[in-house]
């Protein structure tokens, strides 16, 4: 099965493995927190080029809900339309000088609040509607 013919799902799997630092398994983290705050995500990946040509992994409900994005440094949560959505918990970290994208950067060891997430994640949704 080449690449093209992969599932999203598949492709997003694929990403994860060949991640074999920390960062891998927090992507893993991750995207397992963002499937489970609504079922009805849809999985994508996204924007493949001669630079990323494994393309990036995106999830959807009637526009891009979130993008992950795997830095040096970094796993990167990228919310499109961030900025109007409420952060009690302080979670967003980066692009915080954006007019629509907020971010959050997990660093190797960071904790990830789990709930805090969720909360962004289905209030993103209710802003897609």
């Amino acid at each position: 099965m080449s690449l093209n013919e992969e599932s999203a799902t598949q492709q997003i799997d694929s990403i994860v493995s060949n991640l074999d630092d920390w960062r891998g398994k927090t992507l893993s983290q991750l995207r397992a927190i963002v499937r489970q705050a609504n079922a009805d995500l849809v999985e994508e990946v996204k924007w493949k080029k001669p630079s990323r040509p494994e393309g990036v992994p995106v999830w959807s409900y009637n526009g891009n809900i979130c993008i992950a994005d795997t830095l040096k440094n970094a796993v990167r949560l990228t919310f499109p339309k961030g900025a109007q959505l409420p952060d009690p918990q302080h979670l967003f970290n980066t692009r915080l000088d954006s007019k629509t994208v907020r971010a959050v950067d997990f660093y190797e060891n960071s904790p990830i609040n789990a709930a805090a997430l969720t909360a962004i994640i289905t209030e993103a949704i209710k802003l897609h509607g």
